[in-house]
């Protein structure tokens, strides 16, 4: 599990970077966004997934890689959203949304940690193609919840769906990461 732990690291720290470069460009615009924007911009990514890996032939010349950084960003920004609430406008400096970042992937971390002790590293025999169809699943269960008004029976609370979402989109780019490695030795 120790290159389980490194390998999360390393593509949590690509996810940070892009999400550092953008707080520079536009600021904490995305603060005003409600939770269920930030649900459907989550969805669109992992809809564009899947459409790149059912489609043979690509319009445009990406592959999976940024939409899944993507669906890790915009999952921890709910994940901040729900602990602080929305505002009307940015007010967050790029020193306390890292902060509040870097507190959200080390809660998401160790939920990861421990489920993957309980599950003995299941989803290194999992497809990408899985990851994806989880990640589509745990967003028509926020989807549910939200249109509950937040209200479950039985059910985890939006929080630990975000938090999964992330972990898989994680699980996902370590996995492209190591077929590409591969190709290239």
């Amino acid at each position: 599990m120790a290159d389980t732990s490194n390998q999360y690291n390393d593509q949590i720290e690509k996810c940070r970077e892009l999400f550092i470069k953008k707080m520079h460009d536009y600021g904490s615009a995305w603060r005003i966004l409600r939770l269920p924007s930030l649900t459907d911009q989550i969805f669109i990514k992992a809809q564009r997934i899947r459409g790149l890996q059912q489609n043979a032939e690509r319009k445009i010349e990406e592959d999976e890689t940024s939409e899944f950084i993507g669906i890790v960003n915009y999952s921890i920004m709910a994940l901040i959203q729900l602990d602080k609430g929305v505002v009307e406008q940015p007010d967050l400096s790029l020193e306390e949304a890292t902060q509040l970042y870097d507190e959200q992937v080390a809660k998401t971390k160790q939920l990861m940690m421990d489920k993957n002790h309980d599950y003995g590293e299941a989803w290194r025999d999992m497809r990408v193609s899985s990851l994806t169809d989880l990640i589509l699943q745990k967003l028509l269960r926020v989807k549910q919840i939200e249109n509950n008004s937040g209200k479950t029976l039985v059910s985890e609370g939006i929080d630990a769906n975000y938090q999964d979402m992330i972990n898989y989109a994680v699980f996902a780019l370590i996995h492209l990461e190591e077929t590409a490695q591969n190709s290239r030795n």
